[in-house]
């Protein structure tokens, strides 16, 4: 029978986990599910085997709203054991203390989740593409995956698993590890992994889903009135994933799909392994916005591969893979098509430089999240300075050394975790001690531990943005914007467009580039979140209504977040604002409602 919950304390390694894996750590995961849509809970039983090398008398894991029934010794045919759920953490949760013997291997937990588990999306069919079935998907990044499993939640623990899930008959359930194509006509599905990972990569999505293969490794999950689009628009699949091994050595995880997910759905992409969860945002009709595609493969090596040990280590998850991601693109598309991208990703890091403060501890590589939510390290820091770093590092010793290091890394750390002090050793041994004066050179300490952006970072530039930039100080100078040469250009040269317009624009302006280029009616998301912003500031009657569209129908987080500050800079905006959030509340994913709370207050 189980204690009572005491406010106990636990220490951890991990600032965000109450794990011990030190003591005893995890390895498999046997898994069982029942999803019930009716009452929005998992009811699950979870087999954990573990190494118990220092012969302790107790297991942690954790725990976030869920409610544990029972526990037994070496599997659900042994004794029962007590266990204890310490003191709730609002970011948390709970740490799960069972007892067990010095010679116990595996323990099992009956447990259900809450209805309002903060990993678990559950949508009704209204707010799916065919609107006719239910959804649910799971977001287990960063620290998510204890509010639907019990689990070791630390990147630094990895492990293999097992799962057999039972759902209605008419949907099709997929997870993170070898997945049908097609619907069971009982509704129970077998999953296998067999390669290990951490718990922030476990995923789950249970909806009416269809495949279509684009290669005998890669293919495109969907709702079946989604489906001919997205694999029209990923066409390119199979030759991302041919690059991405012709740069930096083979794929590890054998097949390599995508679950386009309903527009609630907080990111552009999650990595899931084998299984990429993407926004319906990126299909666009031209493949201008698959660099997410290519973002979300790289994380095959970077992050799924070799994974950050700590949330405080994140740059080497994200800065990895934006280089990598632009360096497919490049292979791709050429040269000046990532060269937009590495431009656009510089103006994103340096306002968020500046919106941070450029001397905030915030912007420094190696970050400090303790007693934080490690969502407040998710942002252009992790990304952009990272990839910032490599590209220095390439200027300095070219691509080739740097490519032969990149290579060599992911081979040697396959599988395994990696933290900021380990990578700057390893780097040192492997290239920086190996040319005086390198390290100097890089200021390596300055991108990790320093604020901003180093001195001996290069400038980027683009060929293409350029043009764009003419185009712009044309109409300034009172070109017509109708007469402007732009049929060509892509989305990323429109947004640079946008982004570049000044501050002090008038209502007529806009209206001339709006009715020139259409651009409050542009079915492409990255444009329209920049250009609502814009717009909404010099008054343009027709984007008020655009936008409230475009919050009321979107979740993801990237997108609405610029576009609620802009309506709360309006002289009216702030109740405006609450009034749309307290209408599309229920339609977000907890990941992004905890952003909006913050920002707009949760409505009553």
């Amino acid at each position: 029978m189980p204690t009572s919950p005491a406010p106990t304390s636990f220490s951890t390694s991990d600032p965000h986990s109450y794990a011990r894996p030190a003591e005893a750590r995890v390895h498999y995961l046997a898994l069982e599910l029942s999803v019930d849509f009716t009452t929005q809970i998992l009811v699950g039983q979870a087999t954990w085997q573990f190494s118990n090398p220092s012969g302790a008398t107790d297991i942690y894991l954790d725990a976030r709203d869920l409610q544990i029934e029972s526990v037994w010794l070496d599997g659900p045919d042994g004794a029962a054991t007590t266990y204890e759920l310490g003191a709730p953490d609002a970011v948390l949760g709970q740490a799960l203390r069972v007892a067990i013997m010095p010679t116990t291997t595996a323990i099992t937990i009956q447990y259900q989740t809450s209805p309002e588990a903060a990993a678990l999306q559950w949508l009704p069919p209204a707010q799916t593409a065919g609107r006719e079935q239910p959804f649910l998907f799971t977001q287990s990044q960063a620290i998510l995956a204890r509010t639907w499993l019990p689990c070791q939640d630390s990147p630094g623990v990895r492990f293999t698993y097992d799962a057999w899930v039972r759902v209605p008959t008419h949907l099709l359930a997929l997870m993170s590890a070898e997945n049908p194509q097609a619907k069971d006509p009982q509704g129970e599905y077998h999953f296998r992994m067999t390669q290990p990972i951490p718990a922030y990569l476990m995923a789950l999505a249970v909806g009416d889903l269809s495949y279509a293969p684009i290669s005998a490794r890669t293919g495109i999950y969907a709702e079946p009135v989604t489906l001919p689009a997205a694999a029209s628009e990923f066409r390119d699949l199979e030759k991302m994933v041919a690059a991405a091994e012709g740069l930096y050595g083979p794929y590890r995880w054998e097949q390599y799909d995508l679950l386009v997910l309903p527009p609630s759905f907080p990111f552009g992409g999650m990595e899931n392994p084998r299984l990429t969860f993407v926004t319906p945002t990126v299909i666009t009709g031209d493949r201008s916005l698959t660099s997410l595609i290519a973002h979300e493969l790289a994380h095959s090596w970077s992050g799924n591969l070799v994974t950050n040990a700590t949330w405080n280590d994140f740059w080497l998850n994200e800065g990895f893979t934006v280089y990598f991601e632009r360096r497919i693109m490049e292979k791709l598309y050429g040269p000046t098509y990532a060269a937009m991208l590495q431009v656009l990703g510089n103006s994103s890091l340096l306002h968020t430089i500046e919106e941070i403060g450029p001397q905030s501890p915030d912007t420094h590589l190696y970050l400090n999240l303790a007693g934080r939510d490690p969502d407040d390290g998710l942002n252009d820091i992790a990304y952009e300075k990272g990839d910032y770093l490599l590209l220095t590092l390439e200027s300095l010793i070219g691509r080739p050394r740097l490519d032969a290091f990149i290579k060599e890394y992911f081979a040697q750390h396959s599988f395994q975790s990696m933290d900021t002090a380990s990578f700057v050793a390893y780097l040192r041994n492997e290239l920086l001690d190996r040319e005086p004066g390198l390290e100097e050179k890089l200021q390596l300490n300055a991108w990790i531990n320093g604020p901003g952006i180093p001195s001996v970072a290069p400038a980027v530039t683009s060929e293409r943005f350029a043009a764009v930039d003419a185009a712009r100080r044309q109409w300034q100078r009172g070109t017509s914007a109708a007469d402007l040469v732009v049929s060509e250009w892509s989305t990323h040269e429109w947004v640079h467009f946008v982004q570049g317009l000044p501050a002090d624009l008038t209502g007529g302006q806009i209206a001339e580039l709006d009715a020139a280029f259409q651009l409050t009616k542009s079915g492409n998301a990255e444009i329209l979140a920049a250009w609502l912003p814009v717009a909404l500031a010099a008054g343009h009657l027709p984007a008020e209504e655009a936008t409230q569209r475009f919050l009321l129908r979107v979740g993801r987080r990237k997108f609405l977040t610029p576009l609620y500050k802009a309506l709360l800079a309006l002289p009216d905006g702030k109740a405006r604002a609450q009034a749309i959030y307290a209408r599309a509340r229920p339609t977000y994913h907890a990941v992004a409602t905890s952003t909006f709370d913050a920002l707009l207050g949760r409505p009553s």
